[in-house]
């Protein structure tokens, strides 16, 4: 065929998707938006179908049979788990802004910008072999049309086809999705072309089905019954004789479950693009019901073609393009190029759109972020150098996909290139999906396993392709890696009889979600990470309204956050959609020169659609000054194990049937209820120990705003009453938070070998002072020394602390009197710490050691504290195997006795008693 006919078809229809690109971005910004449909958002789904299903199934089908279904089957099979595993993400990425599947995982665990860079580097690294399939795809589509040779290392590089097509699918890419920075990071125009060219390659593929089936043999009748009298075509179509085993069967109907999720650009288009998550309810029979129609021919034109050039030493890649040429039907031959065009085209568009925004967001803003001159409020708008950083991206991920094409991948089957990149994918699937629907999954427990997982992908897919086309050694596939034969690519630890695909995908998925799951349940999430893990587990309450989804933010101001999205949004556009967050409440932004949290939290959004989730938080961290833990905060973590508490009311409805088990189930729920209680109880006291400080700083700041006339002294007085009630809160803030830890058992502790008489007195030296101001007479009485005793330093210097601050807080006012003593007493260390205080009531002692227990100060008359101190000594005490004791009578003072064993040293587990405790 001419080559000016090929070069403008193609040119042309290239031409033709820029115009219906171009046409619905208008249409979208006129309020009549063409993608709004569930139609064109199913369609733009297929994109899933590229040059491997167009040209690749075929050669599959030629080779192993029915075999090649094993990858439509799993997208198939997972379309109807979208309602629930689709919707979830789509809901997220819309409340939060994700603008990728690297700004997904980054910012569901901790909003790590490490994290968001490695899945950036694994994506661009897995999907660059995918890339280089749709090259070959289409240079060797050109090459059979114009019936000439493909040149590589043979001829100079720019007589190679698909340098030519590498140049211009980047020019395409740039101008089709780089023209602006978009915050939400949506294309219409690339939408309704990607659906467009959907429409275009099942059209082109039916045409060439019927045309084998019916224009040269008479129906599937003949076509099928004259494959059936040749043996080695009768094999193809039966599953008893099909190339893979069952083992294979299933695992690549799982990694293609886990690809359809996974692979940047249907995580593009299913979510990112997603305009009305309602559309899904028609994808879910839509998409199976196109693959379906796609691979309806794939048989008959694979066994048609192995019939027709039966000897003749053609790839089965090529049959889809040389049938009709081989029955002079050229214009059928142009619409399975225009088709295979379509397919491959629509795959390099939308990864490599993907693949530069994540790359951008996730590894280049970050670098910029972290340099030693970042400043994030100076200079000029950059939002342009963002677009040109995309655009230099897209060249050099195009560039190495024709290096990989070139080197590596001429002579690789397209199906073999594309099932090394969906394998790699589905290394997102374990962090991905466990961050939807598992709480406790962490950023320690993702990043293991997604590293481990990688490396024995890579080590087991890509590195054996490297060592064919002559890379390395080759023994390397028979001896193993320096001749240890358990690390063989293709015996794994041993293990063989497996295809590699099948093989991989066994050992990096399990060692990733071994390593997600294990790690996670051995490491604790930050502030952070904890929010957003609610955040995305329990995204549906957020959404609905039934809690408080926003984050609790400190002060900026309105001109640092308008720079801000002036830089990285562009002066009109920021500005605009900051006016469009005033419309309709009752203050406009020029009056207000603090910026509400409301609109921080909507900036941060904003930018995490142009930068990243992760870097727009270190960019909005930058500029917010003093964030405080909230309240609500605070509670919601203390209140997290109720949730654990909610099933004892499952368990007592479930008694009447159990009448076997139905003592010990009511004693379990009498217990459950007991914890509840005391948890509701114990939340409610937090509550009021924080609201008493906090009025009273509200207070004092409205009494001084009220009063500008305030005399000096008096406003200085206030103002050192707010400070210690500051001060007070977050001392409370930070007792509430070491008990959770203690009772929890998430609490660290360092246990090394001690010298308690250094210990005791290194805890009195910053009570010397204080005792010599307030005239208390302090006598400590310590041996020489005691044998070495195990336990945590820190810890025990707290007990000291609390039961010195204790005793000085109830000492005599005039005649204070403050005994120490240490001894060695057997196989015990023996603390005792006394006062000659006011005493405790008999009938107060039992609850001493119960959280807020006060009593009141006979100098203020009021209770002071938070009533914690002695609590967090008794656990402390407890962990260490040791035991306090207090003796008292009223006007007599106190005695406080701390035993600790000498064989002491292990942390042990303990049940957190309950108490019974009582109002002071």
């Amino acid at each position: 065929m001419n080559i000016w006919i090929i070069l403008v078809a193609g040119l042309g229809y290239l031409g033709l998707l820029f115009g219906i690109a171009y046409w619905s971005e208008r249409r979208g910004q006129m309020g009549k938006s063409v993608v709004n449909n569930p139609y064109v958002y199913a369609l733009s789904l297929a994109v899933y179908c590229t040059a491997w299903t167009f040209y690749g199934s075929v050669g599959r089908a030629c080779t192993a049979g029915v075999s090649f279904l094993a990858i439509y089957l799993g997208p198939t099979l997972m379309a109807p788990l979208w309602y629930i595993i689709l919707r979830k993400l789509i809901v997220i990425a819309r409340s939060q802004h994700i603008s990728s599947i690297a700004d997904f995982i980054s910012s569901r665990y901790g909003k790590s910008t490490f994290l968001g860079g490695l899945v950036s580097l694994i994506a661009i690294v897995a999907i660059i072999p995918y890339i280089s399939l749709q090259l070959k795809a289409i240079s060797f589509s050109l090459d059979i049309l114009r019936a000439g040779p493909v040149l590589l290392a043979s001829g100079a590089p720019w007589t190679d086809t698909a340098l030519y097509v590498t140049i211009i699918l980047a020019i395409f890419t740039i101008l089709f999705g780089t023209r602006h920075l978009n915050p939400a990071e949506r294309h219409e125009g690339l939408v309704a072309a990607v659906a467009f060219e959907s429409i275009v390659k099942l059209i082109a593929f039916l045409s060439v089905g019927i045309f084998v089936t019916w224009g040269i043999y008479q129906g599937p009748g003949d076509l099928f019954g004259q494959a059936a009298a040749i043996p080695e075509l009768a094999k193809l179509f039966t599953m008893e004789e099909a190339a893979l085993s069952p083992w294979s069967w299933c695992w690549l109907i799982l990694v293609s479950m886990l690809a359809i999720l996974t692979l940047p650009r249907q995580f593009h288009v299913a979510v990112i693009e997603n305009t009305d998550v309602r559309h899904l309810t028609k994808a879910i029979w839509l998409f199976p019901l196109y693959m379906l129609l796609i691979n309806l021919f794939v048989l008959p034109i694979a066994i048609g073609g192995d019939m027709v050039f039966s000897g003749q030493g053609f790839d089965g890649d090529t049959f889809v393009l040389k049938l009709p040429l081989a029955y002079g039907r050229e214009w059928l031959a142009l619409l399975v190029f225009i088709g295979g065009l379509s397919a491959s085209t629509s795959m390099v568009i939308v990864s490599t759109i993907a693949l530069s925004i994540m790359a951008s967001n996730n590894l280049v803003v970050p670098l910029l972020l972290w340099s030693p001159v970042r400043n994030p409020l100076g200079g000029q708008d950059i939002s342009r150098y963002l677009l040109l950083i995309r655009r230099v991206i897209i060249g050099m991920i195009l560039m190495l996909a024709y290096w990989y094409f070139a080197t590596i991948g001429a002579g690789t089957p397209l199906v073999s290139i594309g099932l090394i990149s969906f394998t790699g994918v589905s290394q997102f699937a374990p962090a991905m999906l466990g961050g939807l629907f598992w709480r406790e999954g962490t950023r320690t427990g993702a990043l293991a396993g997604l590293l481990a997982g990688c490396i024995v992908w890579a080590f087991m897919l890509p590195f054996p392709s490297l060592i064919e086309a002559g890379r390395f050694p080759a023994e390397i596939l028979t001896t193993g890696l320096g001749g240890i034969s358990w690390l063989n690519p293709h015996a794994f630890l041993g293990v063989k009889g497996m295809d590699p695909i099948s093989h991989a995908a066994f050992w990096s998925l399990l060692i990733n979600t071994g390593l997600y799951v294990s790690v996670s349940l051995m490491t604790r999430h930050d502030a952070i990470g904890h929010a957003q893990a609610q955040l995305f587990v329990n995204i549906y309450r957020y959404v609905s309204g039934t809690r408080d989804a926003r984050s609790s933010y400190g002060k900026a101001s309105m001109q640092d956050i308008r720079i801000l999205l002036h830089r990285f949004l562009g002066r009109d556009r920021a500005d605009e959609l900051v006016t469009m967050f005033f419309r309709g409440k009752p203050v406009q932004p020029e009056t207000l020169t603090e910026a509400p949290p409301e609109l921080i939290a909507y900036a941060e959004k904003l930018l995490g659609g142009a930068v990243g989730s992760a870097s727009a938080y270190l960019l909005v961290s930058s500029v917010v000054k003093d964030t405080p833990l909230s309240v609500g905060e605070v509670i919601d973590v203390l209140s997290e194990t109720q949730q654990i508490l909610s099933y004892s009311r499952a368990l007592e409805q479930q008694s009447a049937e159990l009448e076997q088990a139905s003592a010990k189930l009511h004693l379990a729920n009498e217990r459950l209820r007991e914890m509840d209680r005391t948890k509701d109880d114990f939340i409610a006291t937090v509550t009021h120990e924080l609201r008493t400080p906090i009025t009273s700083i509200r207070s004092l700041v409205s009494i001084m705003h009220d009063n500008p006339a305030l005399p000096e002294d008096k406003r200085q007085e206030f103002l050192g009453i707010a400070l210690r009630e500051s001060e007070r809160i977050s001392r409370l803030i930070n007792q509430v938070l070491d008990l959770e830890k203690m009772e929890s058992g998430h609490a660290r502790w360092n246990m090394t070998e001690l010298d308690m008489v250094a210990l005791i007195q290194t805890s009195l030296e910053g009570f010397q002072e204080i005792c010599t101001q307030r005239g208390i007479q302090l006598h400590v009485t310590l041996p020489a020394r005691v044998r070495p005793f195990t336990g945590d330093r820190d810890r025990l210097i707290q007990v000291m602390v609390n039961l010195m601050s204790n005793a000085i807080k109830f000492c005599h006012e005039t005649r204070g009197e403050i005994h120490v003593s240490l001894e060695e007493a057997g196989h015990q260390l023996l603390i005792r710490v006394q006062d000659n205080g006011v005493g405790i009531e008999p009938e107060f002692q039992p609850y001493i050691f119960d959280k807020f227990t006060q009593f009141n100060d006979y100098r203020t008359g009021r209770a002071t504290g938070s009533g914690l101190g002695l609590s967090i000594t008794w656990r402390i005490v407890r962990v260490h195997k040791g035991d306090i004791r207090v003796s008292s009578e009223p006007g007599q003072g106190a005695v406080f006795e701390v035993r600790l064993p000498l064989s002491a040293g292990a942390v042990q587990p303990m049940a957190t008693p309950s108490y019974n405790r009582v109002k002071t």
